[in-house]
C-alpha cells in the first residue's frame, strides 16, 4: 500500500523553537526609552525627537514624620545619544508627629545625559549625566557615571554619583554645605513584552562641609515596571538595611511616563 505523502510544513518542534525565538527576540529588543528603575539610571537614551513627560512620586517614612515628594519632568532627545530634561517643579509635603506639617516648593532644574557605548553591542554600556537644581533655599550640582550590561531580557546597571548641595534661608545665605557620594545597583528581568521585575540597592554617605563623613546608609528592595505602547509605570520600594537616625526607614517611589 502506498503511504500518503506528508505535506510540507513546519513541525510542532520547529514551530515551538520558532515561537520561542520570536519571544526571546521581543524580550531582548525592548525600546531604548524604557525606564526599568526609579533610583538607578540606565545608560541608554531614547531615539532622536522623542518627547517624554514623567511624573514622580516618592514617599519617605521617618521615625517621627512622613514626607511626600513630587516632581514633574519633561525630556527631549536631541540625538540618539543626547537627552536633555527639565524639572519643572520639585515640591514636598511633610506630615510631622509634632504637628509642624509643611508644604514647600523646593527646586527646578535641568539634566543632561550623553550615551557613550551600547549595553547590547559593546562590552559594557556607559553614559555621563549632569544635573543642576536651583530653588529659593537650595542650590545643587550632581554628576553620574552610568554603566549597564544587557544579557537578553536581563539588564544590570551601576551608577556612581557625586553631589554637592548648598542650603540655607535664602540663596544669599546658603550656610549648609554638604557633599554626597552614592552607589546605586539595579537588576531587572523582562518576563513579558509589558512586564519587568527586579531589585535596586542604594549606598549613601554625606560629608558635612566636604570634610567629615557621616553614617553610611544602605537600602535595598524590589521593583516592578509595566509598559503599554507609549505609557510606562515603574515602582520601587527600598528598606533601610540598618538603623541610621535621621534617615528614612522606608522609601517608595513611583514614576509614570508618557512618550510623544
Amino acid at each position: 500500500m502506498t503511504q500518503p505523502q506528508r505535506k510540507p510544513g513546519i513541525s510542532n518542534r520547529h514551530r515551538s523553537l520558532l515561537t520561542s525565538g520570536i519571544l526571546l527576540a521581543g524580550l531582548s529588543l525592548a525600546p531604548a526609552n524604557e525606564r526599568r528603575f526609579t533610583y538607578a539610571y540606565e545608560s541608554t537614551t531614547p531615539p532622536k525627537g522623542l518627547i517624554e513627560v514623567e511624573q514622580w512620586f516618592t514617599f519617605k517614612d521617618y521615625d517621627d514624620q512622613q514626607r511626600y515628594e513630587f516632581r514633574t519632568e519633561v525630556e527631549y532627545s536631541f540625538t540618539d545619544r543626547f537627552q536633555l530634561a527639565l524639572y519643572l517643579s520639585d515640591w514636598r509635603y511633610t506630615d510631622s508627629e509634632t504637628g509642624k506639617d509643611k508644604a514647600e516648593w523646593r527646586t527646578a532644574g535641568i539634566e543632561g545625559v550623553y550615551s557613550l557605548t551600547d549595553p547590547n553591542k559593546d562590552l559594557i554600556g556607559s553614559a555621563i549625566y549632569g544635573e543642576v537644581l536651583l530653588g529659593p533655599e537650595k542650590f545643587a550640582l550632581e554628576g553620574k557615571l552610568l554603566l549597564q550590561k544587557n544579557f537578553g531580557p536581563l539588564a544590570l546597571v551601576y551608577n556612581f554619583i557625586l553631589e554637592a548641595e548648598w542650603e540655607g534661608e535664602s540663596l544669599r545665605h546658603l550656610d549648609e554645605r554638604v557633599g554626597v557620594i552614592e552607589n546605586v545597583l539595579g537588576a531587572s528581568y523582562q518576563i513579558s513584552p509589558s512586564l519587568f521585575i527586579g531589585a535596586e540597592a542604594l549606598h549613601e554617605v554625606e560629608f558635612e562641609d566636604w570634610s567629615e563623613a557621616g553614617d553610611h546608609v544602605f537600602y535595598a528592595g524590589p521593583n516592578v515596571s509595566f509598559r503599554n505602547r507609549n505609557f510606562f509605570a515603574t515602582a520601587t520600594a527600598l528598606f533601610q538595611m540598618g538603623d541610621v537616625a535621621g534617615e528614612p526607614d522606608t522609601q517608595v517611589r513611583l514614576i509614570l511616563g508618557m512618550d510623544f
